[in-house]
């Protein structure tokens, strides 16, 4: 049981690492124009806060702090598919692109709820 945890933790570490670097290319990538540039800083902030919140959460102090880094990794996540919509909406970037990144965001954002809920006691 302890293995299979901390190889769930292993593999959910590597996503989000693998999300990140997929991000960060997509960014590199947008228009040059100030809209684009302007966006793609948010976006920036906001997907690279996810993994940099989980990370750090790893040495959290107590149950209450270890919590209030996944609700900031939540939280950024549901941020980045803002930005990501409004890339997608003003025609910045392709909406195949967008949909992988946002799919991707979805399935984040829901392991990060259950991990909160199961870590509140109330799943």
């Amino acid at each position: 049981m302890q293995n299979e945890k901390a190889k769930l933790k292993k593999d959910f570490k590597k996503r989000l690492y693998k999300f990140t670097l997929s991000l960060i290319e997509f960014i590199d990538k947008l228009p040059k124009d100030s809209v684009s540039k302007w966006l793609g800083d948010q976006l920036m902030r906001s997907g690279t806060s996810i993994i940099a919140n989980y990370i750090e959460g790893q040495s959290a102090s107590s149950k209450k702090d270890f919590t209030n880094f996944f609700n900031t990794s939540l939280k950024s996540a549901n941020e980045s598919k803002l930005w990501l919509a409004l890339l997608r909406d003003t025609r910045r970037a392709k909406p195949k692109e967008i949909e992988w990144f946002i799919s991707e965001l979805d399935e984040i954002a829901n392991i990060f709820a259950s991990s909160i809920l199961t870590l509140k006691g109330r799943k």
